[in-house]
């Protein structure tokens, strides 16, 4: 009896010692995985009947291709603000990479929402009155009602998954990402996120709570 509890305990703490390597693997998404794309799901991909930058690509497909060039650069995760407004080559937060994607197909991003907070303060909470250039652009609160205002909002609903498309911007409570052409096995899209997590394009979607799922079709009025 003693040998049986003994071979239990061991094999338990074997069991435990695997969770315990295995679980943070899951959890950041490092572990080996199949990739699919919409087609694999019966999924068209939606392109853009805009291209801002005029180089013969849709301006969500740009907006996805320069989102995933500019994490190709592997800039430092660092949440700091600064006088200059942009952050310095080679560092970033979440914000860097909506306005990086969006200089990359064409858009000036920065100015367009200063210049929508200068015409309506009253619809920016976070600015308070005191709208600050250097800043407002790279506060995800700010993004928030800038694409609510200014871009198609689309299901905030994970599994359905036809109406996420490369190049959509979606906003978490605390991030803001770009949606990526790869999915997980149940058809959930990739996301391309700056973020203190080790990948910078994986499955996450479902990691935290959707705030806004938006697709960007020029600037619309409201």
């Amino acid at each position: 009896m003693k040998k049986i509890l003994a071979a239990v305990c061991i094999i338990s703490a074997v069991l435990a010692a695997i969770s315990a390597v295995l679980y943070p693997m899951y959890y950041f998404d490092l572990l080996p995985r199949k990739i699919y794309s919409a087609k694999d799901f019966g999924i068209d991909t939606v392109k853009s009947l805009n291209d801002a930058d005029n180089d013969g690509i849709d301006d969500y497909t740009d907006l996805m291709l320069s989102a995933r060039e500019y994490l190709g650069l592997k800039p430092e995760y660092k949440f700091e603000f600064y006088d200059s407004g942009y952050p310095p080559e080679g560092v970033g937060m979440g914000a860097d990479l909506i306005w990086k994607a969006f200089e990359g197909a064409g858009y000036p991003l920065k100015e367009m929402i200063d210049k929508d907070i200068a015409e309506n303060p009253g619809a920016y909470p976070a600015v308070n009155g005191k709208p600050d250039p250097n800043v407002d652009f790279r506060r995800v609160r700010n993004l928030l009602v800038f694409f609510k205002r200014k871009a198609k909002s689309l299901t905030l609903d994970p599994y359905q998954i036809e109406q996420w498309q490369p190049g959509d911007i979606v906003v978490f409570d605390g991030d803001i990402a770009i949606v990526s052409d790869k999915r997980g096995k149940s058809g959930i899209p990739y996301i391309l996120h700056l973020s203190p997590r080790p990948k910078r394009e994986e499955d996450a979607l479902l990691l935290n709570e959707i705030l806004g799922h938006f697709r960007w079709e020029g600037i619309l009025e409201g």
